[in-house]
Formats: C-alpha cells, structure tokens, sequence
C-alpha cells in the first residue's frame, strides 16, 4: 500500500481560499483513486495539520508524504509544524517533496492567467461589503474610448507579485521566477517587474509605478499564488487603489493559478518522486 498523501495549507480566515483548496484535494482524490489524499492548514483554518495527521494515524497510516502548497519557501514551517506531529504520533513518519516553485507548468499556467487578463477588457475589480470583511465584485466593462483599443505588448508590462517574507531567500526566489517568466513566457512585454503583497518591498502600487515611469500604457498584474482568497483580494485592491489615481494607465488583474488539471499534475509528479525514497 502506497503512503498517504498530505497536501499542507498555509491557512486562511478566507473561505475562498478554503473552498479551493478543498475542491483540489477532491481532485487528488480522483486522480490517485488507490491512495489516501489528505488536506490540512497550518493555521486559521480547519481541519488544521494535527487534525488530519491524527485521522490518518487513527486509520493505520504511519508513514505518509507531506507536500507544502505553496509557491514559496514554506520547508521550514512545515518540518517544524510535522516534528510537532512525530511528537505526538511517536511511530509517525514523513517524507518531504521537492517544492512546487517554478516547475515549467506552473510557469505555463501563468502565462495562461496572463492571456486571459489580456484579453479581458475590465478593470481590476471594486469592493463591496461582504458581512465584515471587503469582497471584490465584477463590474461593467469600462466604456469603449476610455483606453486605447490597442496596445501593443512592447507597450504592455507585467507586475508579477508573490506573497512576501521575512526570508530574503524566499523573496529573492520571487525576483527569480519573474526573471524565468519573463525569459520563458512573457518575452514580448516591456518587462516583468515584481512585487509583493505585504512584509517587503515593494508592493503592488510600486510594481505599477515602476512600470508607469518605464512608459508602459497597460500594466497587467499577475499573482504568483496558487488559489483565491484573502491574498488575492489584497492583490487587487491594491492595483484598484494605484488605479485611482493614475486613470490614464490601463490596469488588469489577472487570476491565481487555482485548482486544476495541470497543478495536479505537478503535485502527483512530486508525489512519486518522493515515493521513490521511500524503502
């Protein structure tokens, strides 16, 4: 019998994100049909990492593979967060997985989210009041003549933003994905600049800044995250705020990469691999 697979949220107080990551587990489920496919948060979010580590135990699984979904640096928190767990569950072991990071498919479904956005003729999204948190909502298409019906990509930046960290590995990795992405995928734009959505410098509205002051006259905004959420809302509000204030520049938000075909592809191929040390 193959080991479980425990696929570790960072956690968010934001059901989006939290109905996303659960639609993706469901999709694992189906694809390894003849394995255990678990889902748990490290933090703000149920079922929580010790929940889903103690189920399986309970069920007589004493081995298991943990991949962290995230796309940046998350080895740390989660080693510490699964010792915590072999301290509890003293027979429990775990083999780590190579990090999602910028896997040419993932790079590939970024430049999907891009095209998309491109061709997309609405505005980055207005908030509404949702119960007690902000929520973003579609709108009209903006009128016709009020952005040029034609900018050229040499005309176009793209401000990739990730998450943001007190780790300068994990930020300088950002810098380097947009580097891969603009090489790789992106190769026609003015350029890819980065960003991040909090903790360091620069954010969102610097990213636009920058491309504003570089001559760009459409910035499409792409967001290094894998599912909807609290962060991408973040993303958007922020490129909606600089908007406001620079209406002359046209401004897109693209999407996350989200629960699909290609991710799971990703995430089974670190699966085997890991697989393969186990003896």
């Amino acid at each position: 019998m193959k080991p479980p697979l425990l696929l570790i949220g960072q956690g968010s107080n934001d059901d989006a994100y939290s109905a996303e990551f659960g639609r993706f587990v469901h999709r694992l489920r189906c694809r390894l049909d003849q394995t255990a496919v678990s889902g748990g948060y490290l933090q703000h979010a149920t079922p929580l990492l010790g929940e889903s580590v103690a189920s399986l135990v309970a069920r007589g699984h004493h081995r298991l593979v943990a991949l962290p979904m995230s796309l940046g640096r998350a080895e740390r928190d989660v080693a510490a967060a699964m010792a915590l767990e072999q301290q509890r569950h003293p027979t429990l072991m775990y083999d780590g997985t190579r990090p999602l990071g910028a896997d040419p498919r993932l790079l590939a479904l970024l430049a999907d989210r891009l095209t998309e956005a491109a061709a997309d003729i609405s505005r980055p999204r207005p908030l509404e009041l949702v119960g007690a948190r902000p929520r973003l909502r579609a709108v009209e298409s903006a009128p016709a003549d009020e952005f040029p019906s034609h900018v050229e990509p040499g005309e176009t930046a793209v401000v990739l933003v990730g998450e943001g960290s007190t780790d300068p590995d994990a930020n300088a990795e950002i810098h380097r994905v947009s580097r891969l992405f603009w090489e790789t995928h992106a190769y026609d734009y003015m350029t890819v600049e980065t960003a991040f959505v909090s903790v360091t410098p620069p954010g969102v509205p610097g990213g636009l800044e920058r491309c504003r002051r570089l001559g760009a006259r459409r910035v499409i905004v792409v967001p290094y995250l894998l599912f909807a959420g609290g962060l991408l809302e973040r993303v958007w509000a922020q490129a909606l705020a600089y908007g406001a204030g620079h209406p002359e520049l046209d401004i897109r938000c693209a999407e996350a990469i989200g629960d699909c075909e290609a991710l799971a592809d990703v995430v089974i191929e670190r699966y085997e691999e890991a697989l393969q040390l186990v003896p």
